[in-house]
């Protein structure tokens, strides 16, 4: 019998990159694309030379690496002996009931199916299934390859034995995984992005601030604090020595009264029309105003950034 593999049916970004950490790892994979096999192999590829470049992985282990996986178009074949699937198709409910239904016509009753989906309720993406138990959200951030978060969500019926095994599976691919105990739309990282998101729009089209600006406040502000300690830690931090258990107090705050800056957010769930539009000039002026090095057209910006993940996650001791 063929050695036990993960199954990415669907492998664009988000598959061949989590594949990449799995065959990095020492865990077999299969991936299944509908028609771009070069595509795939390609970006299976560059991201081994890019591990290899970045001094994460050795040529030797490159080499080793290349030989646990395979690239296929059929979802049977991608499926043979496989202990979990990673299902990444399109963020379409119907389309997903239609993969899981094919998903599980071939693999055994206890194998594990997660769904990368990053919007859309995990129950109902799993409602169809003949063993929802064995099903969840495994919601990973982009690039996947880099970014080490893996959010899994339960379903109604998904079972915490199956949950836990998820989460081994996921450190064992060098992931981060947490668990969110019941389901939330948008899982915590979006959620995170969306209000972000939100705040971000409307400062630059109320005319607050510049999109460069908004984008740096939060670079080298918040979001540098939030890449060590987070916010929970953050705050305790802030109401040293005392810590958490005495924010209020120390910074009178009446829970009786709305709070003065949150009374001045943004509630709106409809983005301004033309928002996309404004973003997209200020993003121009703002990478024109980018040091070359650090990139000025998507594809050098990409590889800056990657090279400043590898750089950051060296820092938390991950590479």
């Amino acid at each position: 019998m063929s050695e036990k593999k993960i199954a990415f049916i669907g492998a664009g970004l988000i598959g061949s990159g989590l594949a990449l950490n799995c065959i990095t790892h020492g865990i077999p994979v299969s991936l299944q694309t509908r028609s771009k096999v070069d595509l795939c192999r390609s970006r299976m590829e560059n991201g081994l030379q890019f591990f290899i470049d970045k001094k994460i992985i050795s040529e030797e282990e490159a080499e080793k690496a290349r030989g646990l996986y395979t690239i296929t178009t059929s979802i049977e074949e991608a499926l043979q002996d496989v202990f979990m699937v990673q299902e990444s198709g399109p963020d379409s409910v119907e389309l997903k009931h239609n993969l899981v239904a094919e998903i599980e016509k071939y693999v055994a009753d206890d194998v594990i199916i997660a769904s990368s989906t990053s919007s859309r309720s995990i129950t109902e993406v799993f409602e169809k299934a003949a063993h929802p138990e064995r099903c969840m959200g495994g919601h990973p951030y982009n690039p996947s390859y880099l970014i080490p978060l893996v959010e899994i969500t339960k379903g109604e019926k998904t079972g915490d034995a199956y949950v836990a095994k998820a989460k081994e599976i996921y450190e064992k691919m060098g992931k981060t995984p947490v668990v969110l105990n019941k389901e939330s739309i948008g899982f915590i990282a979006n959620r995170y992005q969306s209000a972000i998101h939100r705040e971000a729009v409307d400062l630059v089209e109320n005319g607050v601030c510049s999109v460069e600006d908004a984008d740096k406040a939060l670079m080298y502000g918040v979001g540098l604090r939030w890449s060590v300690v987070g916010q929970f830690l953050s705050l305790h931090l802030g109401v040293a020595p005392e810590g958490i258990g005495s924010f209020n107090e120390k910074f009178h705050v009446d829970v009786t009264q709305p709070d003065y800056r949150l009374s001045h957010m943004p509630t709106w769930t409809t983005f301004p029309a033309q928002w996309c539009e404004h973003a997209q000039a200020g993003l121009e002026e703002a990478i024109a105003n980018r040091p070359e090095e650090t990139g000025r057209d998507i594809a050098s910006i990409e590889k800056w950034r990657d090279d400043m993940l590898v750089e950051t996650l060296r820092l938390h001791d991950m590479l």
